[in-house]
């Protein structure tokens, strides 16, 4: 609100600019125009926009690998942290949005500067209090909101209280010198922000000029206008006034000569604090431990007090101490007041019922100080770590927990900081917090992480002890990534030898022996692998746990084609598949399906293997994702043995390309047929042709690539579909370099195209299709850029290979 101007004077900038800083003093509202500009963009030169929140960072080391979870970059091909970014980053057109830099200006400097080198088509948009003088950066110093005019005559700081003393004996004016005062930003904002805390507030003539004052009060501070007007709920605004001047007062020595804008924000965080009621008060300062946010079930377990409180006791004094208790019932309802009064804002982007709050900065620095100075900062956070080692522990019953999904995913801010606290006072929690947090590490790609992590785990951990085991094959797994070959055995034969060393236990044997096995895979020790394995499934099936049960079947499986022993490989997968296909997790079942089919391609059983690879793709339709790189290589090795080199080619460049933007490389066996694959298909087609298609496939991603490999894929019966298709238009091997390639339309697409090749009008398919003449037109504006076409007639000829009938009126596309 307020900020038009800016905005456009910033959409210029950035047009312009590859390093935007917007600065100015905290609560200015620079995180707020900043992601309305970044919200702006729509690809074009400044790119897709990438938000980096860094105000929880403490730590400068650990900015690159921050920035990259944050933008999803993985750790791929031995780069690590800045040069896997700039791997990233150098080929896209992206806008790196790094929010809150002033506590890391030297390193986000450091990391602009070798990023903005590097990657022609990267721009960064930086928020700070200070500029991080980049060469090159441009700056622009983020302004309060404009001021209402101050009253003719005005001679002394209390004529808002006199203008309210009429109260609307001043309304005798009607609205005569309110219209400037509505002009205003400042007073706009009040406005509207008082309106969401009181829908009935209707301010009159006199509170609007009380308004005006309250604003110029707070020099135009968005953050302390919106802390000020979430009073109206329970004062007038000249009760607002009179609180903003006894705490200005106070905090200032009656001086107005301090340090500005500062002096207002922290008078006016004080002053909401001071008019909180002593149960808001106490959820207000614990809740500033959690750096990363929290929702009402995390805020409960670390403000609520033990003891009778936990019973429901309200009101009284629970603790017996002379403070206020916390009952968990009361933490929901102190969160709305908390948000209604701006204390707590709600963070976009989260599923309904699942509300997710967190404090501003400024606000959080603020309960920090009062937590400290009530001397509750060691036992509040003690009460953070304690919740989030318990969720740490939902995931030790897991007998492959590195790649089970975890509880703690939402919460890796927090659990961050609680690391690092843990660490400082050397809390005997420390290392699970840590194997937790190296486990979403590992799970993001960030290896370097989460080595680091598991090397102090490992030191601090007696030998033997569960955490040093599960340490020890996390450390395995994660050096297989890595392609520390050496490293990875040593670490889970360790881990392996710790495990039986110890008192049994199944399923931490079973997590070992599996860790042993990949490293072996990792060696191309195959044969190795398949014995590992077997031992594996062995102890597994002792649990009666089904689903892991299936989850080692399917890892012997993989061994088992390895060393060409296709005819077991079928039968270990046609025992677990049905288990993985209805119970695990869409990644592991995707690479379940993507085994099936191998098993099927190197049995010669093509149709199999071609079904299985496209429900692969219809169940994990994100073509950059690395469960579906393997299924459309897979597709491209069916299509060159079925006569269809072209397609094959397609396929192959569009996965080539996909592994070239992610930086994956798959296992040698599977790339040396894949490559063997793509050159017989060359060889089947004049050299002009073949580099046709492999241009055609490098342009080939998202939903184009889906639906070039798997026709109809949005349809509901998108597999009979994918059946139909390929049973009715396979090519024999006289025939195929005659085909034309599949389109490279969606399901409506290629309805909408079918409709028109059958002479209906845009009006005609809407209503057969139940949609408005206008998506029927914008579909078309679609098939058009996409099969490079004009008229209906040549969509028609494209589609059907005959012309479409003559529409009423010749309707053009």
């Amino acid at each position: 609100m307020g900020r038009e101007r800016e905005l456009a004077r910033l959409r210029t900038l950035l047009r312009s600019s590859r390093l935007l800083t917007l600065t100015g003093p905290g609560g200015v509202g620079k995180t707020r125009l900043a992601v309305e500009l970044a919200g702006g963009v729509r690809g074009g030169r400044a790119g897709r926009a990438q938000w980096v929140e860094l105000d929880g960072l403490h730590d400068g080391e650990l900015l690159p690998q921050t920035v990259a979870a944050a933008l999803g970059v993985r750790e791929r091909a031995g780069r690590a942290g800045r040069e896997a970014l700039v791997h990233a980053l150098e080929e896209r057109s992206t806008l790196l949005l790094l929010d809150n830099c002033e506590h890391l200006a030297e390193p986000c400097a450091a990391l602009a500067a070798a990023l903005l080198a590097r990657c022609p088509g990267l721009r960064i948009l930086a928020t700070s209090r200070e500029p991080l003088r980049v060469p090159g950066e441009v700056v622009f110093r983020v302004g309060i909101l404009s001021l209402p005019p101050a009253p003719a005559g005005a001679g002394g700081d209390h004529h808002g209280d006199q203008g309210d003393h009429h109260g609307d004996q001043g309304d005798h004016h009607g609205d005569q010198g309110i219209d400037p005062l509505l002009r205003s930003e400042a007073v706009r904002l009040f406005l509207a922000r008082a309106r969401t805390c009181d829908a009935e507030f209707e301010p009159t003539p006199g509170d609007v000029r009380t308004v005006a004052e309250i604003c110029r009060r707070l020099d135009g501070l968005p953050l302390a206008i919106e802390l000020a007007a979430g009073r109206t709920a329970s004062l007038r605004p000249a009760g607002i006034l009179r609180g903003l001047d006894d705490q200005l007062s106070l905090l200032t020595d009656g001086s107005r000569t301090g340090p500005g804008r500062h002096r207002e924000l922290g008078a006016t965080i004080d002053w909401s604090h001071r008019l909180l009621d002593p149960l808001e008060r106490t959820v207000f300062r614990r809740l500033s431990v959690l750096v990363g946010g929290f929702d009402a079930e995390s805020a409960a377990a670390v403000c609520a007090d033990r003891g009778p409180a936990d019973d429901g006791v309200e009101g009284g004094d629970p603790c017996g101490d002379g403070r206020c208790g916390v009952p968990r019932s009361q933490v929901l309802p102190v969160l709305c007041a908390l948000e209604a009064k701006s204390l707590i804002v709600r963070m976009p982007g989260e599923a309904p019922g699942a509300a997710r709050f967190r404090q501003l900065a400024a606000i959080r620095a603020y309960g920090m100080d009062r937590l400290a100075a009530a001397g509750e900062l060691p036992a509040v956070w003690d009460r953070a770590i304690d919740r989030l080692a318990g969720q740490a522990a939902e995931g030790a019953g897991l007998v492959f927990p590195d790649g089970a999904a975890l509880p703690l995913a939402r919460e890796q801010e927090n659990l961050a900081a609680a690391v690092a606290r843990a660490a400082e006072r050397s809390d005997p929690r420390h290392p699970a917090l840590a194997l937790a947090l190296a486990r979403l590490h590992y799970q993001q790609e960030q290896l370097t992480a989460a080595r680091t992590l598991l090397s102090e785990v490992l030191a601090r951990t007696a030998y033997g002890s569960p955490d040093h085991a599960a340490a020890l094959a996390l450390a395995a797994r994660a050096a297989c990534q890595q392609a520390d070959r050496s490293a990875a055995l040593t670490f889970a034969r360790e881990a392996v030898a710790v495990t039986r060393a110890g008192p049994p236990h199944p399923g931490r044997l079973a997590n070992a022996l599996d860790a042993l096995a990949a490293a072996h895979l990792c060696r191309g020790a195959h044969h190795e692998a398949v014995a590992v394995f077997a031992e594996c499934l062995a102890v597994v099936r002792t649990l009666d746990r089904p689903l892991d049960t299936a989850v080692c079947r399917h890892h012997l499986a993989w061994a088992l084609l390895q060393t060409g022993d296709t005819v077991q490989a079928a039968a270990v997968m046609e025992e677990c598949l049905p288990a993985l296909e209805s119970g695990a997790p869409p990644g592991q079942a995707a690479a379940a399906l993507h085994t099936a089919g191998a098993i099927q391609m190197a049995q010669g059983d093509w149709d199999a293997a071609e079904s299985r690879f496209a429900e692969v793709l219809v169940k994990v339709p994100d073509g950059e994702s690395l469960h579906a790189l393997y299924p459309v290589e897979g597709l491209a090795i069916v299509a060159a043995e079925r006569g269809a080199p072209e397609r094959a080619l397609r396929l192959y460049a569009a996965a080539e390309a996909a592994r070239r933007r992610t930086d994956t490389e798959p296992e040698a066996s599977w790339r040396g047929k894949v490559e063997s694959a793509a050159a017989r298909a060359r060889q089947r087609l004049h050299p002009a042709r073949a580099d046709a298609a492999i241009k055609a496939g490098r342009r080939l991603r998202g939903e184009r690539l889906l639906s070039y490999a798997v026709p109809g894929n949005t349809s509901a019966d998108c597999l009979t579909h994918h059946a139909e298709h390929t049973d009715s238009a396979r090519p024999t091997s006289t025939e195929a370099n005659n085909l034309p390639p599949p389109l490279p339309l969606t399901a409506r697409e290629l309805t909408v195209s079918r409709l028109v090749a059958q002479g209906m009008t845009n009006q005609q398919i809407a209503s057969q299709l139940g949609l408005s003449k206008s998506t029927v037109a914008s579909h078309l504006d679609r098939v058009r850029d996409k099969l490079g076409v004009r008229s209906r007639t040549q969509i028609a000829v494209r589609v059907t290979g005959r012309a479409a009938g003559p529409g009423p009126g010749g309707e053009p596309v």
